[in-house]
């Protein structure tokens, strides 16, 4: 794996890709439903290496409520009810935003995994020490076992520094796992994942995240998108036409690395960040409850638009 290219990830002057982002959700129930309630995480997140120019949801029916709220993450979730008769439930998401370079990272030139895990001790205040140490947990898709510590034990050897550990799990998990989107579904539990080793982006960013917890260091789920097209002469990336995850690995001064397993890469100007959370629970991008209904059609289509070379 090759670091990525040095950027400046905090200036608007650094080196950035603008995409158009259009990410379409429909539903059919089957017959008329009364009532129905949504909770939405579809609006894209700022961070340092991303800055959101434009964002709107568009959703039919029109909801009788609708309204937006930064959740315990950070990350943006509309919540909608639509209290009229419909069969028919969609949501477009369309926005706008420039993606940054990631900093350039030297993985063996990091500080070993294990005084990263030993400095989290020092991190007490409620900006610094929870933000990063609550994602060294168990979570409900996320649970530690006896696997996945000796599955991260494999990478993560004594004295090893963390970036160069985190890459190698990631290398790893991409030749390990197979892509099957047919092995698994959402309610498919981690430890069949990694007794199978087939299925999908957020399966892999579940064992990701779930290695590193392991061995006492914090570890996100993060959900996004790929960039569909991909630069010339370059190959298009797995996944790139729905909805993507990947994990991010707290590697102490060298902040959050964001690893994908599924396409054996650092995250770089080719991933657009939606939300992050301890797994796919916390972010989906939309779950509800509706009354009635004759069954559960659902239609997905996402399109990434770079609007600039």
């Amino acid at each position: 794996m090759t670091p990525p290219a040095p950027g400046n990830a905090n200036s608007a002057n650094g080196s950035a890709t603008r995409y158009r982002v259009r990410h379409a959700t429909a539903y059919d129930y089957g017959e008329d439903v009364p009532i129905s309630h949504h909770l939405l995480h579809l609006a894209l997140r700022p961070h340092p290496r991303q800055r959101i120019r434009r964002s709107m949801l568009t959703i039919e029916p029109v909801p009788a409520v609708r309204s937006d709220r930064v959740d315990y993450f950070g990350n943006t979730v509309t919540y909608v009810a639509v209290q009229e008769p419909h069969r028919n439930f969609s949501v477009i998401a369309e926005s706008e935003v420039d993606v940054f370079d990631p900093p350039a990272l030297a993985p063996d030139s990091s500080p070993a995994w294990e005084h990263v895990r030993d400095s989290l001790r020092g991190l007490t205040g409620p900006d610094d020490g929870a933000e990063i140490t609550q994602y060294c947990f168990d979570s409900a898709l996320v649970v530690s076992s006896p696997d996945l510590l000796d599955y991260a034990r494999i990478s993560f050897t004594p004295g090893r520094p963390a970036v160069a550990a985190a890459v190698d799990l990631m290398n790893r998990i991409n030749q390990d796992f197979a892509f099957d989107p047919a092995a698994t579904t959402v309610a498919t539990p981690l430890a069949e994942v990694m007794r199978n080793r087939r299925g999908v982006c957020q399966d892999f960013a579940h064992i990701a995240a779930g290695c590193v917890r392991a061995i006492g260091l914090p570890a996100r789920y993060v959900s996004g998108y790929l960039r569909t097209l991909p630069p010339p002469g370059r190959p298009r990336l797995v996944g790139a036409d729905v909805s993507h995850a990947w994990a991010s690995v707290w590697c102490g001064p060298d902040g959050w690395l964001d690893i994908c397993p599924t396409n054996a890469c650092v995250a770089n100007r080719d991933f657009i960040t939606v939300a992050w959370g301890r797994d796919y629970d916390d972010v989906s991008p939309a779950r509800g409850v509706l009354v009635g209904g004759a069954g559960h059609g659902l239609t997905v289509s996402v399109d990434v638009e770079p609007m600039e070379e």
